[in-house]
């Protein structure tokens, strides 16, 4: 995603509404970053022709689930944050529905954030039994390979995280 500056506000900024008023704000706020998100995620993923950077796009997401997290009921399942990749509209490949749902990887963007992370991982996995390993993130192209008996019978993109392309 390139560097073009966007006028959004901070995640920070997301506060819990106290009355109709306030949530209903909330409710505007949400729709507008769904909207924004959508068209930010459409020029990457569709048009290879993004306008912002990752950074700014992390926090445009990063805003929206501070909101969904301060109200539940404005979360919905076809929110950018419970979908992943997005739409490549082709005929080239034939879809294919994998049989677990891929997801993406979670972001965090403070010290905070990772120790939270890091509690939650270990209390999933079991005390003790983690183990890490940091890397550059390289942006790219996510794949499921499914193999029988040892033999590749299928690769397929992403996707949505539901259906892929093979």
């Amino acid at each position: 995603m390139s560097d073009t500056a966007t006028d959004s506000p901070a995640a920070d900024d997301a506060v819990p509404a106290t009355t109709p008023a306030d949530l209903e704000a909330a409710s505007a706020r949400v729709d507008a970053l769904r909207t924004e998100i959508e068209r930010h995620r459409d020029e990457y993923y569709g048009a290879d022709a993004s306008t912002l950077s990752d950074a700014e796009y992390d926090a445009l997401v990063h805003e929206l689930e501070a909101l969904e997290e301060a109200h539940p009921t404005l979360r919905s399942q076809d929110s950018p944050t419970q979908t992943v990749g997005g739409r490549a509209e082709t005929t080239l490949f034939a879809p294919v529905t994998h049989a677990e749902r891929m997801l993406s990887l979670d972001n965090v963007f403070s010290e905070e954030e990772l120790a939270e992370w890091a509690a939650k991982v270990e209390r999933d996995a079991g005390s003790g039994r983690v183990r890490y390993l940091s890397e550059l993130k390289i942006d790219g192209l996510a794949i499921n390979l499914r193999y029988e008996h040892g033999v590749l019978v299928t690769a397929a993109t992403r996707g949505d995280g539901v259906v892929g392309r093979t």
